[in-house]
């Protein structure tokens, strides 16, 4: 009979003081290896080994590419890197961003959920948007057990929400609760593992081989670029939810994609902004140099084309005022 000896944990905003709480909880001798990714930028130097590592009794640590999981041990996913799980190891990978980040929750799930099915245990914590969904989908698919924060509870509600959206949890609870509860599910035996979908066995190899993966995505194509390189999107469906993942690996959810797709636009009247006013400061000068020079024909032509980007560059002052508010932050 198996046992549980694998704790996956998913978290962002917010997530250092829930991971410190859940640290504190855990007890030291753990029959089990915790693996934990929050969401850091990439030129990020973390600290996070050295705050769990002081607020419980189990060492953290980053771990190194290929290294071996032990229980009893916290391995925090480095900056940049997805951490990924194989039988009895962990690697480490500069793939494709999923869900606009590296590391990311779901690459972790994923690969847990394909190589310790039953024996993983995937919980959700406090975080923006949907990062972790699919993940935890994959690991209750294999006959994981799966717990999510209360999302009441959560500092950011986003990703519990998200993951109660699409997953029946094994178990929903708050902060407070959710270190005892893994140590009680720690160690505990298991029924053998669902059979691997062959949806899961592709991006457990996605996973693995990217960049370096040359095969077709999942999924069919859509009409939707990708915000990350622009190529085709494939629309992945699973157990009701949609995602999307290119031929590159990057992948999103609706979410993410949405948010990408803003960031790019607000990008894009940027620099239709500052084409609009250099074009207006040229006409500008260049009307003024014709009225000196008496050429009346040529600076009223310049001082209509002023007019023109001047009306055109405040009509996307206006729209960059409410665009660049807080739904595009």
């Amino acid at each position: 009979m198996e046992r549980r000896d694998l704790i996956c944990i998913g978290t962002s905003a917010g997530g250092v003081e829930a991971l410190k709480k859940i640290a504190s909880a855990l007890p030291e001798n753990l029959p089990a290896a915790v693996v934990v990714v929050l969401h850091l930028a990439p030129d990020h130097r973390s600290a996070l080994p050295h705050i769990l590592t002081g607020a419980g009794p189990l060492p953290a640590l980053h771990p190194k590419d290929q290294e071996p999981l032990s229980p009893g041990r916290i391995y925090i996913a480095p900056p940049d890197h997805h951490m990924l799980v194989e039988p009895g190891r962990l690697r480490l990978v500069r793939g494709a961003k999923e869900n606009s980040h590296r590391p990311a929750v779901d690459p972790l799930f994923r690969t847990a959920a394909y190589n310790y099915g039953s024996r993983a245990i995937g919980a959700i914590l406090t975080g923006a948007l949907d990062d972790g969904t699919g993940g935890l989908l994959a690991i209750k698919q294999r006959g994981g057990t799966t717990v999510v924060q209360d999302p009441e509870d959560a500092f950011c509600p986003d990703m519990p929400r998200s993951a109660l959206d699409y997953v029946k949890p094994d178990h929903i609870a708050k902060l407070s609760e959710i270190g005892p509860l893994l140590g009680r599910l720690a160690g505990g035996r298991v029924e053998g593992s669902h059979e691997v979908s062959p949806l899961l066995k592709d991006e457990a190899e996605i996973e693995t081989l990217s960049p370096l993966h040359g095969h077709e995505t999942v999924g069919m194509p859509s009409p939707f670029s990708c915000p990350a390189c622009g190529g085709v999107l494939n629309e992945v469906h699973e157990a009701g939810t949609v995602r999307f993942r290119c031929r590159t690996g990057h992948g999103f959810t609706p979410e993410t994609a949405l948010v990408e797709q803003r960031v790019t636009i607000e990008g894009a009247l940027w620099a239709a902004l500052r084409a609009l006013e250099e074009q207006a400061e040229l006409a500008h000068r260049m009307a003024t140099r014709a009225r000196r020079q008496g050429s009346v024909h040529s600076a009223v032509r310049f001082e209509d084309r002023f007019e023109a980007a001047r009306k055109q560059a405040d009509v996307l002052r206006r729209l960059l005022a409410v665009e660049a508010g807080p739904q595009v932050a």
